[in-house]
C-alpha cells in the first residue's frame, strides 16, 4: 500500500492552546486508518498576535500538550506534525513538531520570519529532515517557501518530499500555490502544504482571513489534489512511482 498523507486544515483559536488541542485531537481522531502522517497548520496549537500576550500561550516542546498528542497519534497510529510557537529556555520559536507514537521525533524552527514575528521571536538556525513514511522528508513552514536557498539546501539531500505548515493569508493565496508548486518542481518532490483557514478576530489585533487551501503538490509541479477553505482534510495516497519516473525524466540526481 502506498503511503497516505492528510493536510488537516483548520481554523486556529488565538492564545487558547486548550481549545486547539482539543480540535487536533477531535481531527486525528477522525481521520481514516490508512493515513500514515496527519500534518496541520502553522501555530495551530497556539496561534499568534504580535505582542506579549503570545508568551503566556507559547507552550514547552516537551510539555502536557505535546505528550497528550503523542498519546492521540499511537491512538490515531499514525505520525502527526503541527505547529506552535514554542517556550524554551533561550527565547521563543515559531516551531513545528514532527511527532509519532513513541515520542517527538524532531523539532523544526522556523528560519525567516515575517511581519509581526519577528519582534517577539526568534528565528531558527537548522534545517531539518526526518524519516517518515515518505522517504526522507523536509520539514518548512510558510514564509521559508520563498527563499530559494532553504530549497536547494534540501535538493543536495536527497530529500523525497517537504512537509509545510502554513498560515498564509487570503489575500495573497495564490502565492502560496504558487510556491508549493515551485518548491516541489524545482527539488522534484512531492509537497504537502497544509494551510490556516478562518480568520483570526482578537481584541487589539488585525483582522487576518487566512487562505486555507491546502495542497499536494507532484514532483513535476502539478498539483495533486487540493481544497478550499473549509475545514477539512485532504487526504491523499503517494504513489512511489510518480517521484521515481519525474525524476529519471529530469535527471538531476544522476
Amino acid at each position: 500500500m502506498p503511503p497516505t498523507v492528510a493536510a488537516c486544515q483548520m481554523a486556529v483559536d488565538d492564545l487558547d492552546v486548550e481549545s486547539n488541542l482539543e480540535t487536533v485531537e477531535s481531527r486525528l481522531g477522525a481521520l481514516p486508518e490508512r493515513v500514515d502522517i496527519a500534518c496541520f497548520p502553522e501555530q495551530a496549537l497556539t496561534g499568534f498576535v504580535a505582542d506579549d500576550r503570545i508568551a503566556g500561550a507559547a507552550i514547552p516542546r516537551d510539555g502536557e500538550a505535546i505528550e497528550r498528542l503523542v498519546e492521540t497519534a499511537a491512538d490515531a497510529a499514525c505520525d502527526v506534525l503541527v505547529g506552535f510557537v514554542e517556550d524554551a529556555e533561550d527565547g521563543a520559536y515559531n516551531a513545528a513538531a514532527y511527532l509519532d507514537g513513541d515520542g517527538v521525533v524532531a523539532v523544526y524552527r522556523k528560519q525567516h520570519l515575517w511581519g509581526g514575528e519577528r519582534e517577539l521571536l526568534t528565528p531558527g538556525d537548522s534545517r531539518v529532515t526526518v524519516k517518515t513514511p515518505l522517504g526522507k522528508t523536509g520539514l518548512l513552514t510558510c514564509y521559508d517557501l520563498n527563499f530559494v536557498e532553504e530549497s536547494a539546501a534540501m535538493s543536495d539531500k536527497r530529500v523525497d518530499a517537504l512537509l509545510v505548515p502554513g498560515a498564509w493569508p487570503a489575500t495573497h493565496s495564490d502565492n502560496w500555490r504558487l510556491l508549493l508548486r515551485a518548491r516541489a518542481l524545482d527539488g522534484v518532490r512531492w509537497v504537502l502544504g497544509t494551510g490556516r483557514t478562518g480568520r483570526r478576530d482578537i481584541e487589539d489585533a488585525p483582522v487576518t482571513d487566512y487562505a486555507g487551501r491546502s495542497l499536494c503538490v507532484r514532483p513535476d509541479g502539478g498539483i495533486r489534489a487540493e481544497i478550499d477553505r473549509a475545514e477539512r482534510n485532504l487526504v491523499v495516497d503517494i504513489e512511489a512511482s510518480v517521484l521515481d519516473r519525474q525524476r529519471e525524466t529530469v535527471g538531476i540526481f544522476e
